[in-house]
């Protein structure tokens, strides 16, 4: 209510994402009236009456009191704004179990659309990790946070547009195991070059029964058989589910 009354509109919906990392609460606002000089004064008050670590404002960080940090197995990571982490830390830790079951021993893994480390980090304590996301800030922190971590294995990081610039079948030769946790709208086209590949084992998590459907029905028209599918229920208030499967050639 306070950040509606400082910086919103009556035209322009606002949008906030409220993260609560180890280090406090974590805000970022978008929709929400150009911060002057004024506002952006006003702003950073209210971060410090609330007890915020952090305010993001359109994109532009306003007010840091703290950096917000988020620990993967043994690995903090500083949470760039916008972060995508798991709804619940019940939900990622059954997730994390579900993803480890599946790979089992693997010692070469790829981690798709690998966000901030979620699997990259925990996974990097018993195999090597090459983690994969568009977004360039966040392979920084999950790249600082494995650099800052005594005892892991090799974690690799990659910026790349997994939708217009998937990896190929030949990239994946010498990998054990594939995690793969694309958005909403699913991974079609990494799918379809991963269901050409000689990968031995998919841990796949998603959060759209849909698309994970069609991407499942790709995966085993390329030879892949499902071998389980777990559901996690971590999104309360909502029908949505997450869900986490085992596919192996």
């Amino acid at each position: 209510e306070a950040l509606v009354k400082v910086g919103g509109t009556r035209t322009v919906e606002m949008q906030l994402t409220v993260t609560r990392s180890l280090s406090g609460t974590d805000v970022m606002v978008t929709g929400g009236k150009p911060a002057d000089a004024a506002m952006q004064m006003d702003l950073a008050r209210l971060t410090e009456a609330h007890g915020l670590a952090r305010l993001t404002w359109n994109g532009e960080i306003v007010a840091l009191r703290t950096m917000p940090m988020q620990r993967f197995g043994r690995s903090l990571v500083a949470l760039p704004p916008g972060a995508f982490l798991q709804a619940t830390a019940e939900g990622e830790a059954a997730l994390l179990q579900a993803v480890a079951l599946a790979i089992g021993s693997a010692r070469k893994v790829v981690d798709l659309f690998a966000g901030v480390g979620t699997f990259t980090l925990p996974l990097a304590e018993r195999a090597e990790v090459l983690a994969v996301e568009s977004e360039a800030l966040m392979m920084a922190a999950v790249d600082k946070a494995a650099r800052g971590t005594d005892g892991l294995r090799r974690v690799t990081v990659q910026t790349r547009d997994l939708f217009r610039r998937p990896l190929e079948a030949d990239e994946f030769k010498g990998y054990d195991a594939v995690v793969i946790d694309p958005p909403r709208a699913g991974a079609e086209a990494q799918v379809r070059t991963l269901a050409g590949s000689k990968v031995p084992v998919i841990a796949a998590v998603s959060c759209n029964p849909a698309t994970f459907a069609r991407d499942a029905k790709i995966l085993m028209s390329g030879g892949y058989k499902l071998d389980w599918v777990q559901v996690v229920d971590q999104f309360r208030w909502s029908a949505h589910v997450e869900l986490a499967a085992r596919f192996s050639l």
